[in-house]
């Protein structure tokens, strides 16, 4: 498999904005400030980084894909995944953009290896949920072609969801931000591929 540098990353100069209230009790003023937080408690403006692991299946069309043979017995290319993803979130407010690379093995299947890096866009959604698209680019590995062939690559395109601890009732459980489930579809190439993944992202 090719050696791949993929970077990709958004970075913001976290900061709040403060309120200041003046208030007069017995002649003397009070000021306080308030910085602004997310829904869940945590910071509505600065760098999330985090890191993750999802499990998952993935079936790629019986059409021409990226290069990729069609299969000799005209069986679609398939199988299932374990993968690791780290990446940060950059929260703004209401919203939040962000990187994310991910590394993929296969097991019992079709497909060996996969890894490529995608840009996350976004709602934040309840108490600490994401509602999110991603767009990136992916490099694939199919052990069905044998232990020397080739990497194919191609667009990648997803969407998904995470839910935090406080939106399914474990609030305090894991502090804020903590631990988050999530589940995506993504498809490789012009759609020519569904790969359902879920699993657990920590964040820091």
């Amino acid at each position: 498999m090719r050696n791949i540098l993929a970077a990709a990353a958004f970075a913001a100069l976290p900061f709040a904005v403060p309120a200041a209230q003046a208030q007069d009790t017995d002649s003397t003023a009070t000021t306080t400030s308030v910085a602004e937080t997310a829904p869940d408690g945590t910071r509505a403006f600065g760098i999330e980084p985090y890191v993750g692991i999802l499990g998952g299946y993935e079936r790629f069309d019986e059409q021409a894909n990226a290069g990729i043979p069609l299969p000799a017995d005209g069986k679609a290319y398939d199988g299932g995944l374990v993968q690791g993803v780290a990446g940060i979130n950059v929260p703004l407010g209401p919203v939040f953009i962000g990187a994310e690379g991910n590394v993929v093995k296969g097991f019992k299947g079709d497909i060996d290896w996969e890894y490529g890096a995608a840009g996350r866009f976004g709602l934040r959604a309840g108490e600490s949920g994401m509602i999110y698209g991603k767009v990136g680019y992916q490099w694939v590995n199919f052990a069905a072609l044998g232990d020397n062939s080739r990497d194919f690559h191609a667009m990648t395109y997803g969407a998904g969801v995470e839910v935090g601890p406080k939106d399914i009732g474990l609030g305090g459980l894991t502090g804020n931000s903590g631990v988050r489930l999530r589940m995506e579809i993504n498809t490789f190439g012009d759609a020519k591929s569904f790969r359902p993944m879920a699993g657990v992202i920590a964040h820091f």
